[in-house]
């Protein structure tokens, strides 16, 4: 009975580390990189936007293609091709997204979206920066 509980304890314990190397999310979430659907992100989005109801089916359908999309290139990638050439693909990918949602934003919306860009980019730099002095 003992090493049973020992067993389960270091299972358990393998679990909760392997989530917390996720950022939290359940191993094979929805979203994958990014952590979120579809419906997530438009979410997110009319939280700071304020979408219409036409806009918020718009991007629904937009985040979906992508996450499809991005799906489907990281299967192709994983038979260990050319990584640069994977990264050129992805962010092609990406400007084609930021074309396609500003695309269905007003033009107070697009500013506040571009807004909220900029910030996302400093704080990845941030990011960036505390992992290299880190090591």
């Amino acid at each position: 009975m003992k090493k049973l509980m020992m067993i389960c304890g270091l299972l358990f314990g393998m679990v909760a580390f392997a989530q917390a190397q996720d950022g939290g999310r359940p191993m094979g979430g929805p979203g994958g990189r990014m952590g979120m659907d579809p419906e997530a992100r438009v979410k997110q989005l009319d939280e700071k936007l304020k979408l219409s109801a036409d806009q918020k089916t718009k991007l629904t359908a937009i985040f979906t293609e992508q996450a499809e999309a991005q799906k489907k290139a990281r299967e192709e990638a994983q038979g260990g091709g050319d990584r640069k050439a994977m990264m050129e693909k992805m962010q092609k990918m990406r400007a084609d997204l930021e074309t396609k949602i500003t695309s269905v934003l007003t033009e107070d919306q697009k500013k506040t979206y571009t807004a909220m860009l900029e910030e996302q980019k400093a704080e990845m730099q941030k990011r960036m920066e505390e992992r290299r002095g880190g090591n």
